[in-house]
Order: structure tokens, then sequence, then C-alpha cells
């Protein structure tokens, strides 16, 4: 089986821009000072991003795992600057909503208005709570220091991210990347905006002093950021929430075992590492890419929950996310998009809905089948994107009580280059019948308790699954392959 890691360079460029500014209080120093939106705005406008995120990316489907980060972080809310004396009643009274979010992804972001996210991939890389807290507490800092609102007072932001496995914010032909990744301009702007070296520093400022109150091991933050360094070593990239705006994580692993030890000076004991607790806790994880959502077998997209496959054509990079799944050509010059039409109860309707639309100029429709099976329609046609001639196939096929929707297009000047590809994809959809496919189930993190001193190496089966390299296994444990295992030392083994 092969598995596909798409890394797409992607180009977010955007203006946040507010008519006028607000001045108000930041919770973190006290002082007044503007802001591009009222904290009531900021509120609001988490709300609103907040649905469109868990849309998109899906919440981890383990609810004890959920409370658990729900609780750590409100906890750490109790000795943030959001709740102390001295601080505005419309900070104190604002809630919080932490989520586990199901991307593999190693990474953690925040939302104005108090949205923290971490993914199950971060959960992966992490060793005990006391690590969990650094980085929940950074993330409340964020939303504490309103840095959101002060990047988008101070600048217009054009940045390069480098962001694993989606399509996120690019404009491809004149159509906005949001629009492949169903986020609204402003979620997409705030999702993707990169901090300030200043304002990342105040937040693990901030991440180490919410832990320490609550008596962590604040030190233990600096082995996540040895592991953000050597998966970035690794892949010879860095990743979602390393940007080049930001404290590298040599830097951070150095910096945050001196703000731990201020704290320890200053009276406050740290002693939880909660170590049992956390990895009984994320025992059975999931690990890597779920093949249960979609993955790329011989030049096939299989879903073994849905029980479909299409072909994929040479040359196109796969890109599947939870609410739709993503062709790309080359460098981008044609585009398929497959999701779900929840709004149609035929094909013919599915397609019509979007032919209907202002602006598209019809070629051709008709019926057709897929795999001379399942009951479809196509539509061809032409639409203008921002001064740009779009050629655009449309095709929805009825499967299993479902409305499956293609939207392919390209250039209107290269679509005869392009439309075999189009066909190809959309015709042969089709019933997945391998029962090995249809039974694959995701690899999982096994705690085990190490029985002997050896080797970490040694502790590894002989053929990992999924592709997963030994050195993968060594940065989620937090130790090399050669480094001496106790007996008693909990480990991360993946299963499938």
């Amino acid at each position: 089986m092969k598995r596909v890691y798409t890394n797409v360079l992607i180009v977010l460029s955007f203006v946040l821009f507010a008519s006028s500014c607000v001045v108000q209080q930041n919770p973190v120093s006290g002082n007044k000072r503007a802001y591009a939106y009222s904290w009531q705005q900021e509120i609001e406008i988490g709300q609103s991003a907040d649905g469109e995120i868990v849309s998109q990316y899906g919440l981890y489907d383990d609810s004890d795992l959920g409370e658990y980060v729900t609780q750590l972080g409100e906890e750490l809310l109790e000795v943030s600057h959001m709740r102390r004396e001295g601080a505005a009643d419309m900070f104190k009274q604002t809630e919080f909503t932490f989520r586990v979010l199901d991307s593999p992804v190693v990474n953690a972001f925040a939302l104005p208005g108090g949205y923290v996210y971490v993914t199950r991939g971060l959960l992966s890389h992490l060793n005990n709570e006391a690590q969990l807290a650094v980085v929940v507490g950074h993330e409340i800092g964020h939303v504490a220091g309103r840095h959101a609102s002060q990047r988008a007072l101070s600048q217009q932001i054009g940045q390069v991210a480098v962001i694993g496995g989606s399509i996120l914010g690019q404009e491809l032909f004149g159509l906005p990347g949001q629009s492949l990744l169903n986020l609204s301009s402003q979620a997409a702007q705030l999702l993707f905006m990169s901090y300030s070296r200043d304002h990342e520093r105040e937040s693990d400022r901030l991440g180490v002093e919410y832990s320490a109150m609550k008596n962590y091991v604040a030190a233990e933050g600096s082995e996540f950021f040895t592991s953000l360094r050597r998966i970035s070593e690794k892949s010879g990239q860095s990743i979602p929430n390393m940007l080049s705006t930001h404290p590298n994580p040599g830097e951070r692993e150095k910096t945050i075992p001196q703000l731990a030890e201020e704290w320890r000076q200053q009276g406050y004991e740290q002693t939880i590492y909660g170590t049992e607790r956390y990895l009984q806790l994320i025992n059975g994880i999931v690990f890597g890419d779920n093949p249960r959502q979609g993955f790329l077998d011989d030049g096939r997209f299989v879903h073994p929950d849905l029980e479909f496959y299409f072909p994929v054509p040479n040359q196109w990079q796969l890109i599947n996310q939870p609410s739709q799944v993503v062709l790309v050509k080359g460098e981008g010059e044609a585009v398929m998009i497959m999701r779900i039409d929840s709004q149609n109860s035929t094909p013919r309707e599915s397609v019509n809905q979007f032919v209907n639309q202002e602006g598209f100029s019809l070629n051709e429709s008709g019926e057709a089948r897929s795999s001379q099976t399942w009951n479809a329609y196509r539509a061809e046609g032409t639409i203008e994107q921002d001064g740009t001639t779009l050629g655009v196939h449309v095709y929805s096929v009825e499967f299993m009580n479902r409305i499956y929707r293609f939207i392919n297009y390209t250039t209107a000047a290269q679509y005869d280059n392009h439309v075999d590809d189009f066909n190809l994809v959309t015709s042969r959809f089709d019933q997945l019948r391998d029962e090995s496919l249809l039974s694959i189930q995701p690899v999982r993190l096994q705690v085990v308790e190490a029985d002997r001193r050896r080797p970490f190496n040694e502790f590894l089966p002989g053929e990992l699954p999924m592709d997963i390299e030994r050195e993968d296994i060594a940065i989620i444990n937090q130790v090399e392959l050669d480094t001496m295992i106790e007996p008693g030392t909990l480990l991360k083994i993946p299963v499938q």
C-alpha cells in the first residue's frame, strides 16, 4: 500500500484591515491600546470561525480525551490573566472552548475570543501532562494577549506557509483558496496569521507562567520544542506552527527551562509531570493518517468507510480532507474537488445547482453512468473569475444514498488538455469491494512498559506499519534510537 504525504507550498495573501481601530484593555499588561476589533467582535469572530474549523477538520472521536483537554484548559484558565483580580468583567466572563482536532499534523492554535485547538498529531508527540499544559497555556496566552487583533491592526499580511496535506488559502485561477477549504475569508485569515516573534515569546512566557502556577514541571515544555526541531530536521522543512517569524525551536528549548526556574525561585513548586495519567488517556490514539478516511492505493483513491474508489491520474497530487478530496495537477494548472452534496437528492439537481449560478455559461449537459452502474449527470461550461475564463467540468453521481459532486476546472485555454483526466476520474467512480481494503484499520499508539534495560530501538517491532520510520517513533517518545531505556519506563509503540 502506498501513502501520500503531500506538502503543498501555499501563498496566502490577504489584507486584514479595520475601518476604525478600537482602544481597549490588554488583559496581560492591564494597559489600554489600539486593536482592530473590540473584545465582543473577537468573541463573535471566534464563534463563527470555530464552526468552520470543526466542520473542515473534524473532532477526534474520543470524548474522554476531549474532556481531559477541556479540564486541563479550564485549570490553566483559572490562573491566567483572563481570570485575575483587576481583569475587566468582559474578560472574566468569556467562556473558553478547547477542542481536539482529528488531524495528524503536529499543531496547536487559537482563535480570538477563547477558542483553543490541539491536534491528535500533537498529542501523540507529548509525553506527559506538564508538556500539554505548557502548550495549552501558550495558546491561552495568544488569546489573553489579543495577538490576532494586534496583528490585524498593525500590518497587511502576505505570508508563505508550508502546510502538510492540505490546500489552505491558496488562490487558483482567481478562485479563493478558502473556497477549497469551505472557510470564510475571515476564518482563513485568522487561521493562517503569523504572530510576531514578540507575540510568540510572550505566549511562551505565559504558557510557562500558567503551568508553573498550577505546579506543573513547566521546564518539560522544552522537550516538545526539541521534538519540533527533530521533526523539522528530519523533513528538511519547517512545520505549520514554526513559521519564519517565530523563534526557532532551538531557542525555545533553552528559554523555557530558564523561565520555569524563574517561577520556581518565586516560590511556585513545580512537581507535577502527570505522565501515567496522560499516557493512559492517549493509549490507543490514532497515529498518522487514518486510512479509514481514505488513502491512495495503487493509483486509486479508496475510502473504506464510505466504500468507494476512483482513479487518480499520473502527475496529480491528492489532498484528502474530512469534508472533501482535492486533486491538483502540477503546480496548480488544473483542479478537481469532490464533496458530498447534502443539499440535493439527485445527480441532475446537484449539477444544475452549480451551473445555474450567475456567471456560468453552459456548453452541454446530460445523463451519465459511472462504471456503467451508478446514475450520474454531467455538464461542461465556462465561468469568468477575475478576468480569467475557466473551463469547468461538473459531475454528480448517486452512490449508496449519497450524492457525490465533482467540480473540475482549469483555464479555458487548457481545458482540452485536462478534460480526459476529468472524465477518467468521474466515469470510473465505483464501489470498493476489496475486503482487505474495506477492513483496514488505522495505526494506533499502544503504551507498553519496558520490561528490562535495553536500547529503545530493540523495543520496536521488526517491521513498522504504514511506512512509519523508526526515527518517527523515537521522536514521539522523545528519545534517540540508541537511548538506554530503564525497566518500568512507559513507551508509545505503533500497532495496526
